[in-house]
C-alpha cells in the first residue's frame, strides 16, 4: 500500500514522472538504451497490480457496509410498520398484506415441502383471513389500542425514530442515477466508483434546488515559492544584472532579489521545469519542461519558453511536437549574440538539435546517444562548434550545412570514468570536464595520426592533463572572470578555487547538513551562490562561510499545519525533515530531524506544543519553543494519517491506517496526554478527521469513502443515525467527503483524486488539493455539482496539502515529488463570516414537500473552473 493518505492517480502520476525524468535518480543508477523498457513495463504492472487490490479492497468495505445497512434498514421497517399501525391501521393492514405477500414469495422460493416439493401460500393465506374473520370488533379494537400505546412509548424513548420514519418514506422513490449525484427528499446521494455516499442536507436550506453556487469573491496571488530544485537538475542558477538570482523548482522559474529579499515568478510552464539557460545579454532566459500527463494519464508535450527576465513576458515557444519526455539541457550560442539555441530532449536517442529560436526554425537535428547527456554547450569563440557530456562520453559538434556531425573524445591512457558530469571553456579555449571519479580533465586537438592512419586521418580530441580535485565526483565548474577556476564537489562537500594553470588555492566545505555541492553562480568575485543536492541556495565567501538563503524539503510532503495564532506553518514529509515555516519573514524558523518520515501534523490551540504522526504509528509531541520532545506515544503498527486536536484542546484524536482513531485526554496545556479511548467502526484506513464546535463529536473520513460520525464525550460510540448530524457545525473542515463540499468532486472522480481540502477561518471559502497539480478555490459552502472554482497552476505533482493561515491571509499547498510549498495570498472577499445567504433562503421545506422533492434530480459531478490572473505576467 502507498505511504501516502491516497492512492490511484498520484501512483500514475509518479509512474509518468519517472518516465519522463530520465535523468531523476543518481547519476550512478542512470541507464541507457532500450534496457529503461523493463523497469516501465515493471513499474506498470505494479501499478495496474496496485490498482486490483485496491478494487477488492472497496468491494470487501461495500459489502460489508451493504450488510450494516439491510440490518439497519429491516429495523426501520419494523420500527415503521409499528409507527403505521398507531396512526393508521388501514395503512398498516395494506403495508402487512404486501410484506405477508413478499414474504410467502420468499418462502415458496425458499422453503419446499418434503412430499410433493411444492409450498402452498394461497392456504396460508386463508388461514390467516379466517383467523382475522374470527376476531370480534372489541378485541381488535383493544388489540390496535394496546399497539399503539406501545409505539406510542417507542416513539418517547427514541425522538428520532419519527424523523427515520419521514426519510425511509421519502427515500423509497428513484434511486437516481449510478453516476454523478440524486436528490432523495431530505438526503443527497452520490456516487464514487460506484459506491454511493449519502449526505443528509441541513434544515437551514429549505429548498436543495434552488441553491445557487457561485464562485468566491476571494482570489489567490502566488506570494512566495518555498524550495529549490538541486537533488536531479544541474546548472540552474544564474545571476542576474538586476541582482537577482534565478533558479527553479515545480513548475516556477523564480526570480529572487538577493539584497531586497523579494521574489518574482515566471509561471507559463505546465509541468516540471527541468533545465535553464541565461542569454549572452544577461536579460533572455530559456527554459524547458518535462513532458507530464494530463488527467487521464496522457503524456503532454514538453517544450521551451524563451521569455524576458525583466517583463516575464513570453518572447518564443519552441520544440512542440518535437521533443519527447522532456527536455534535459539547453544552451544559446555566445559569438553570434545568442542567435541560436541547442536543446537535448529526454527521448532514448536524446536528440540533439539547433534552433534560430527567434523565428522558432530549427537549423539542424541529430540523434546524439542512447546513453544519457548531462550537459550542453556552444563553443563561446564558434557557433558552429558544439560539446554535450553525459555518460561515459563527452562529444565535439560541428554544424555546417545543416547537418551535425560528432567526433567522440578520446581517454586513451586514461581511465574513462563513468559519467561526464560537467564541463566549461577555459580563457585560453581548452575544454576542461568534471567527472564522476573526482578528476578534472583538460582536453585539447590534437593533430591527425597519417602515419598512422594514413592521408585520411583526422584530427582528434584527446586529454591533454588529468588534475585530481576531489573525493567523489566533481559536480560542477565554473570559471571566474580572470580565469580562475572553481569546483564543486559531491562526496567531500568542498569548494576549491584553481588558478588559470589549475593550481589549487582555497578550499571551504559546506555543511553535511545541505548536502553536495550541485552548481556555483558568481556574486562579485568573492561572494558566491552555491545550489546544493539537498534543495538548498547557500551564500558566502571562503572566508567567512556560507549560509542559506534558501531552502526546501528534498522528499515528498504530506504533512502541513498552521499556527492557531501566528502566522508560522510546519511541514514534515518522506525526507525526516520537521520545518517550522515563517510566513511573513518567509523564512525557516528552524529544522530538526525525524527518526522515521512524518506524515501529519496539528498545532495544540494554545500554540505552545505540536504534534506529528510518523508512518509507523509512533506520534510525537514537541515543544515549539525549544523543539524539546514533550511526548513520545504509539498506537498501532501502521502510519498515521491525521493529528487533530479539539477545539477546546482538551482531546487530541490519532487517525491511523489501521482503521481506528484513538482519542487522547489533553492537559496542562498540551503537555500530557492520557488515553480516553478508541472510535471502532471504520472499514479502511482513515484519511480524515474534524471536530464539532463543541467539541464532543468527531465526523471521519476513510479510504472506501465512508462518511461516519463520534460521540467521543459519550464514550467513542458510533452515531449510527447520521440524520441527527446533518445541523452539526465543525470547527474545521478538512473532510473531503460531506454535504458542504460535495461540489468540489469533479465528473469521473474515482475517490482518491482529492488529496486533501482546507475550509477558512471566516468559513467563505474552501481549498482543494488535487491529484493533477491544480490548488482549487471554491465558495464555502458548495454542496451542489458544477460548482465553479479559481484554478491555480504551480506545482508539477499531485498536490498533497492545504491549509490557511490564522487570518486567512495566505494559502499554503504543499508538493508531493516535486518537494515545492507554495504560498498564495488571498485577494477580494468582504469581512465577515461565510455561510448561507439570504438568497439561498427557499420557501419552507415541510414534511409534505419532501415527498414531492423526492424525483430523482440526477446532475453531472463536474466543476466549471476559471483561470485566475497570474501575477506579474
Amino acid at each position: 500500500m502507498k505511504s501516502s493518505a491516497f492512492l490511484g492517480n498520484s501512483d500514475l502520476k509518479a509512474f509518468g514522472a519517472s518516465i519522463m525524468d530520465g535523468s531523476t535518480n543518481s547519476l550512478d543508477d542512470v541507464s541507457g538504451g532500450s534496457s529503461a523498457e523493463f523497469p516501465d513495463r515493471t513499474s506498470l504492472m505494479e501499478v495496474r497490480l496496485q490498482a486490483q487490490e485496491d478494487e477488492i479492497t472497496l468491494l470487501k468495505s461495500s459489502l460489508a457496509d451493504a450488510l450494516r445497512k439491510l440490518r439497519i434498514h429491516d429495523q426501520q421497517m419494523l420500527l415503521l410498520k409499528q409507527h403505521l399501525i398507531a396512526v393508521n391501521p388501514g395503512a398498516a393492514r395494506s403495508l402487512n398484506q404486501v410484506c405477508c405477500a413478499d414474504g410467502l414469495s420468499r418462502s415458496c422460493r425458499q422453503s419446499v415441502s418434503s412430499q410433493d416439493g411444492l409450498c402452498h401460500p394461497a392456504s396460508r393465506i386463508r388461514r390467516n383471513s379466517e383467523r382475522q374473520m374470527r376476531e370480534t370488533p372489541d378485541r381488535t379494537k383493544q388489540r390496535l389500542g394496546k399497539k399503539a400505546a406501545s409505539s406510542a412509548n417507542l416513539l418517547a424513548r427514541s425522538p428520532s425514530l419519527e424523523s427515520r420514519a419521514k426519510d425511509l418514506i421519502s427515500s423509497s422513490g428513484s434511486q437516481g442515477s449510478s453516476r454523478g449525484r440524486t436528490t432523495q427528499g431530505q438526503s443527497i446521494k452520490m456516487f464514487l466508483r460506484g459506491r454511493p455516499i449519502t449526505m443528509y442536507i441541513p434544515s437551514n436550506i429549505q429548498n436543495y434546488e434552488e441553491l445557487k453556487m457561485d464562485l468566491p469573491a476571494e482570489k489567490l496571488e502566488l506570494d512566495w515559492v518555498y524550495g529549490y530544485r538541486g537533488r536531479d537538475c544541474r546548472a540552474n542558477l544564474y545571476l542576474l544584472p538586476s541582482g537577482e538570482a534565478v533558479y527553479f523548482i515545480a513548475c516556477v522559474v523564480v526570480l529572487y532579489h538577493l539584497s531586497q529579499r523579494t521574489q518574482r515568478h515566471y509561471r507559463k510552464h505546465t509541468d516540471c521545469v527541468r533545465c535553464l539557460a541565461i542569454h549572452p545579454d544577461k536579460i533572455r532566459v530559456a527554459s524547458g519542461q518535462t513532458a507530464g500527463v494530463d488527467k487521464d494519464g496522457k503524456p503532454l508535450q514538453p517544450f521551451v519558453h524563451i521569455w524576458d527576465s525583466g517583463t516575464l513576458a513570453t518572447l518564443q515557444t519552441i520544440g512542440l511536437g518535437t521533443f519527447e519526455r522532456g527536455v534535459s539541457s539547453v544552451a544559446f550560442s555566445q559569438s553570434d549574440s545568442g542567435a541560436s539555441l541547442c536543446v537535448v530532449d529526454e527521448s532514448n536517442e536524446h536528440m540533439l538539435s539547433v534552433w534560430d529560436w527567434a523565428k522558432g526554425i530549427k537549423q539542424a537535428e541529430v540523434k546524439s546517444t542512447n546513453e544519457a547527456v548531462l550537459a550542453v554547450e556552444f563553443n563561446p569563440g564558434d557557433s558552429s562548434n558544439i560539446i554535450t557530456s553525459g555518460k561515459s562520453h563527452v562529444h565535439f559538434w560541428t554544424l555546417s550545412g545543416g547537418a551535425l556531425t560528432k567526433k567522440q573524445g578520446i581517454f586513451g591512457k586514461y581511465k574513462k570514468p563513468k559519467f561526464i558530469l560537467c564541463f566549461v571553456f577555459s580563457l585560453t579555449g581548452d575544454v576542461l570536464t568534471g567527472d564522476s571519479e573526482g578528476n578534472i580533465l583538460t582536453w585539447g586537438k590534437s593533430r591527425a595520426d597519417t602515419k598512422t592512419l594514413g592521408k585520411g586521418a583526422k584530427e582528434t580530441f584527446q586529454i591533454m592533463r588529468q588534475t585530481r580535485a576531489h573525493e567523489g565526483s566533481v559536480f560542477t565548474l565554473y570559471v571566474l572572470q580572470g580565469g580562475a577556476l572553481l569546483s564543486g564537489g559531491g562526496k567531500d562537500r568542498k569548494i576549491i578555487r584553481w588558478s588559470a594553470d589549475l593550481a589549487p588555492e582555497r578550499e571551504c566545505e559546506i555543511p553535511e547538513q545541505f548536502g553536495a555541492v550541485r552548481t556555483i553562480a558568481d556574486v562579485d568575485g568573492e561572494e558566491l551562490l552555491v545550489g546544493t543536492t539537498r534543495n538548498a541556495i547557500l551564500r558566502g565567501t571562503f572566508s567567512d562561510g556560507f549560509v542559506a538563503i534558501v531552502q526546501g524539503h528534498v522528499d515528498e510532503m504530506w504533512g502541513l499545519a498552521t499556527h492557531p495564532s501566528q502566522n508560522v506553518f510546519l511541514t514534515c514529509g518522506n525526507d525526516k525533515q520537521l520545518c517550522l515555516w515563517n510566513a511573513e519573514e518567509h523564512s525557516l524558523d528552524w529544522s530538526t530531524t525525524l527518526e522515521e518520515s512524518g506524515l501529519c501534523a496539528d498545532f495544540c490551540p494554545s500554540g505552545t506544543v505540536v504534534s506529528v504522526g510518523l508512518n509507523t504509528g509512533r506520534w510525537l509531541v514537541l515543544d515549539l519553543r525549544t523543539r524539546e520532545l514533550v511526548s513520545d506515544l504509539t498506537d498501532g503498527n501502521e502510519q498515521l494519517s491525521v493529528m487533530r486536536y479539539s477545539p477546546d484542546g482538551s482531546y487530541l484524536a490519532v487517525g491511523s491506517h489501521d482503521n481506528f482513531i484513538y482519542i487522547y485526554g489533553v492537559s496542562e496545556s498540551g503537555r500530557r496526554y492520557t488515553r480516553f479511548g478508541k472510535c471502532t467502526g471504520h472499514s479502511s484506513f482513515i484519511t480524515h478527521l474534524d471536530w464539532s464546535k463543541d467539541g464532543k463529536y468527531i465526523m471521519s473520513n476513510s479510504g472506501d469513502y465512508e462518511i461516519l460520525y463520534w460521540d467521543v464525550a459519550g464514550g467513542c460510540k458510533l452515531l449510527r443515525n447520521r440524520y441527527e448530524s446533518k445541523d452539526r457545525e465543525w470547527a474545521s473542515y478538512t473532510c473531503v467527503l460531506g454535504f458542504h463540499v460535495m461540489g468540489v468532486w469533479l465528473e469521473g472522480s474515482d475517490g482518491t483524486d482529492i488529496n486533501a481540502l482546507c475550509r477558512s477561518h471566516n468559513e467563505r471559502m474552501v481549498a482543494m488539493a488535487d491529484d493533477f497539480c491544480k490548488v482549487h478555490l471554491f465558495q464555502y459552502p458548495c454542496p451542489k455539482p458544477k460548482a465553479p472554482s479559481h484554478k491555480y497552476e504551480g506545482h508539477g505533482s499531485h498536490v498533497t496539502n492545504v491549509g490557511f493561515t490564522s487570518s486567512d491571509s495566505h494559502l499554503l499547498s504543499l508538493g508531493g515529488k516535486d518537494t515545492c510549498i507554495l504560498q498564495w495570498r488571498v485577494t477580494g472577499g468582504a469581512s465577515g463570516p461565510g455561510g448561507w445567504g439570504r438568497e439561498h433562503q427557499a420557501p419552507a421545506f415541510t414534511a409534505s414537500a419532501s415527498a414531492s422533492a423526492s424525483a430523482s434530480a440526477s446532475a453531472s459531478a463536474s466543476s466549471t473552473s476559471t483561470n485566475s490572473p497570474e501575477p506579474g505576467m
